[in-house]
């Protein structure tokens, strides 16, 4: 018990450069100073050096899911900022089980609109190479 707790201090105490980062999480450098710039992550600064912290790891995290699941970066910012407030995680998850579900069911509807898209443009297709077929401008078969 006492070990998995010097290991988790330990691991809280990491620090990680922004090339560690941008490795770790198959990102540029830049995007991480971008969301540095919009308020998302607060890294110390050893000079020049920024110092990534753990915390600032789980942020990014959280900001590269986000993005991956096509919440916007005020959507982001919001559920990152929940986490600070009273209540921690069950406010933020509390949130973002609300955008999730509305997340997911603007998907549902754009996948039909999709799928019948796809159907649409197949009825298309078939009806123009029936047409060049009949007018033998399209070899049969």
């Amino acid at each position: 018990m006492e070990a998995e707790i010097r290991e988790k201090a330990e691991v809280e105490q990491r620090s990680y450069s922004i090339g560690d980062l941008a490795a770790a999480f198959d990102i540029t450098p830049r995007s991480i100073r971008f969301y540095e710039d919009e308020g998302l992550l607060s890294p110390e600064r050893a000079g020049l050096t920024r110092i990534y912290s753990h915390r600032d790891r789980a942020r990014l995290a959280l900001i590269c899911r986000g993005k991956r699941l096509g919440f916007s970066l005020a959507e982001i910012r919001e559920f990152l900022d929940l986490y600070d407030r009273e209540h921690g995680q069950v406010g933020q998850m509390s949130y973002f089980l609300g955008r999730a579900r509305a997340r997911r069911a603007a998907l549902e509807t754009q996948l039909v609109d999709v799928q019948q898209t796809i159907e649409d443009l197949k009825g298309i297709e078939d009806e123009i190479v029936g047409f060049l077929k009949r007018e033998g401008a399209l070899p049969e078969g």
